[in-house]
Parts: C-alpha cells; sequence; structure tokens
C-alpha cells in the first residue's frame, strides 16, 4: 500500500513539474504577429513590448511602425514637413503590392504620403523593396492608416506571380490616390495599373501586349536605370490609366503571357495570394 501511495505522490510531483516547465516556456515566448487579413483590422497585432510598433505580415515581409511625436531635429533631417506623427512601412520584398495596400488606407484616412522609395534589395530577387513615409496632425489617424495599410497587403500580392528565375507583378485600382500619385504620377481618382516584370526584358513586351488590348493611356515608365524612382533592379514598369474596365483588360491581357514566358525560364510561376484581377 505504501509502495502504491508513494508511487501516486511521485507521478503527482512529476505531472506538476512538467505544467510549471510549460508555463515558463509560455512566459519567457516572444510573441509572434497575427497574421493579418483584409476582413479584419482590429485586435490582431500582438504586443511585443515595443511602443511604436504595429504589426507585421509574412508576404514581403512587411512592418509598420509609428512615431507619435518624431523628434523636430530628425524631422528635419529627414525632410519631413511640419508633420511630427510619422508612420512608416517597408519591406524586404514586394514594392506595388505595398504601395496599392498603403493608396487603399490613406482613401480611409485623414494623412500625407510624406516620401516612397524603392530600396534596391528584394532579397536577392530581380525586383526592389518598398520604404513609405506617412504623416499625420492625429496620431491616431497613422496608426489607423498603417493597420489598413498591413491587413491590404495580402490581397494585393494576388497577381505576383514568381519563380526561381523572375516574377510578375500585376496591380489594377478603379480609383487612384496619393499613395499611386507620389510612387507613379497616378491621376488622382483615376482608374490605374501597373505591368511590371523582371527579369526586365519582359516588360517592355508585357507593356505592349498590354497597350494593344485595350485603349489607355501610359502615365510611366521606369526600367533598371530610367524613370523616375528607378532603384537598378532588374525589371520593368509601366504604368496606364483610362477607362476602369479598359484598364482592367490592358492589365489582365499581360497575365497569361507573362506567366508562360517565366514558366520556360523555370518552374510554374505561382501567385502570392489570390488573385483579384
Amino acid at each position: 500500500m505504501d509502495d502504491l501511495i508513494q508511487k501516486v505522490i511521485k507521478r503527482v510531483e512529476e505531472d506538476m513539474a512538467a505544467a510549471n516547465k510549460t508555463e515558463s516556456a509560455a512566459a519567457n515566448e516572444v510573441p509572434k504577429a497575427v497574421q493579418l487579413s483584409p476582413e479584419d483590422t482590429s485586435g490582431i497585432f500582438a504586443d511585443i513590448g515595443v511602443t511604436e510598433y504595429i504589426g507585421t505580415t509574412s508576404l514581403g515581409p512587411t512592418v509598420g511602425l509609428v512615431l507619435a511625436s518624431i523628434d523636430s531635429t530628425l524631422a528635419d533631417r529627414m525632410e519631413l514637413g511640419n508633420l511630427r506623427s510619422i508612420g512608416f512601412i517597408g519591406s524586404r520584398q514586394g514594392f506595388c503590392p505595398q504601395i496599392m495596400a498603403i493608396d487603399e488606407a490613406v482613401k480611409a484616412t485623414n494623412v500625407e504620403v510624406l516620401k516612397v522609395e524603392a530600396p534596391r534589395d528584394d532579397m536577392g530577387g530581380a525586383g526592389a523593396s518598398s520604404y513609405v513615409i506617412i504623416g499625420g496632425e492625429d496620431v491616431a489617424d497613422v496608426r489607423r492608416c498603417v493597420e489598413i495599410a498591413l491587413s491590404q497587403v495580402e490581397k494585393y500580392y494576388g497577381d505576383v506571380y514568381a519563380n526561381e528565375f523572375g516574377h510578375l507583378d500585376m496591380q489594377f485600382t478603379a480609383r487612384a490616390s496619393y499613395c499611386l500619385n507620389k510612387a507613379f504620377g497616378a491621376p488622382i481618382g483615376k482608374a490605374f495599373g501597373v505591368v511590371c516584370s523582371g527579369p526586365s526584358a519582359i516588360g517592355p513586351v508585357l507593356a505592349d501586349i498590354a497597350i494593344k488590348a485595350a485603349n489607355v493611356e501610359i502615365v510611366s515608365y521606369t526600367s533598371s536605370t530610367s524613370g523616375d524612382g528607378f532603384s537598378f533592379a532588374n525589371e520593368v514598369t509601366t504604368t496606364f490609366t483610362g477607362d476602369s474596365g479598359a484598364v482592367r483588360q490592358a492589365v489582365k491581357a499581360a497575365i497569361e503571357p507573362g506567366k508562360k514566358i517565366l514558366a520556360a525560364m523555370g518552374s510554374e510561376p505561382k501567385s502570392g495570394s489570390v488573385p483579384y484581377i
């Protein structure tokens, strides 16, 4: 009987030790940011103990941060003007998806797009990454803009197709706003499309297919060393405006030929998310 009691006590002690070990590991675990979705933009950001941190997405990966009141000397050196509540959105891969996502966020909030840059990064890929600075009078507006932008990144990876040798980045909006205007000179309030691909040799071919597919007007053309905002990336980006249906048709016409060209170079290109165009 004593042996049985001793075995029970030992088993209880072992269970308690295991439970304490699990609780300790959980307490020391660094929280991971919850993946954002276009449908839900509230209450989904992990608290990592950094006030300025807003959230992150796996696609990009893309990170968003906000300074409630930036130091005035730093703001002057960064040439940010008089706004002191500043938001930062940046990625290691992808430029157009982030710009499209921020453009949607800007429409819904009272902020200004202060700077748009395309760092030559892309984690070894052919394209560029993104670095966007926004500002506002109210930190709540800036924070909300960053949250919405992060939640929209997944959507705008839907028509990004890539394999080991290159990528296609196709984008469309029925109404461009201030971030697209800052990045590409898009006419505000008008339909706008992007045909971007790397390596660069594919770009002009797909642009030509798009232009011939519908009645659209070229807004901008950027290659590795020409056009506004070039970043020495091995890609060509052509943008268009026109009637909403025509712009969508032009962009869509370039997708399948682009996928076939990339597939001839390597494996079948895969979408980064769910195609939306």
